[in-house]
């Protein structure tokens, strides 16, 4: 069964806000800030309350950007991943349980320490572009296929 997640960036022409994750699914790596949409809300609510959770965050405008499908044939876990730029919010970053918020440098994003595939897809995404596609991982650090493309 395919899970509906969401993905969200606060990123400018100089800088972009990543999270360490500390637990579970992807602990260990830079990532955006995001989850799953739970019953009864959409996928923009679903978005807010995450960044809100993750790093104290509240968004005020944001614009879906790209939707990602991800399998991985290892578990079967299929994943639809909507990714979303944050252009307005109000406060400043601070650590929950989950993640450990910090601001790169554009030209410094730490591609090695994150999922393989955000290099691929993240450069798009940084110009402000539209996109859609499919990644398949063999496991969580082999990606098999992809296939990328503007929308």
């Amino acid at each position: 069964m395919k899970k509906i997640l969401n993905l969200c960036l606060i990123a400018d022409a100089e800088k972009i806000l990543l999270g360490m994750k500390k637990r579970g699914w992807g602990e260990g790596r830079w990532n955006g800030f995001g989850g799953k949409v739970e019953e009864g809300e959409t996928i923009e609510q679903s978005a807010k309350r995450e960044m809100l959770e993750e790093s104290g965050i509240i968004i005020n405008g944001m614009e879906e950007r790209g939707v990602i499908e991800f399998t991985y044939l290892d578990t079967g876990k299929i994943m639809e991943v909507h990714i979303f730029h944050v252009s307005d919010y109000e406060g400043e970053p601070k650590e929950s349980e989950e993640m450990k918020p910090q601001w790169f440098n554009i030209n410094e994003i730490p591609f090695e320490s994150m999922w393989p595939d955000d290099a691929i897809w993240m450069p798009m995404f940084l110009a402000g572009k539209k996109f859609q596609g499919v990644m398949t991982f063999q496991d969580t650090n082999t990606i098999v296929s992809h296939d990328l493309r503007e929308a």
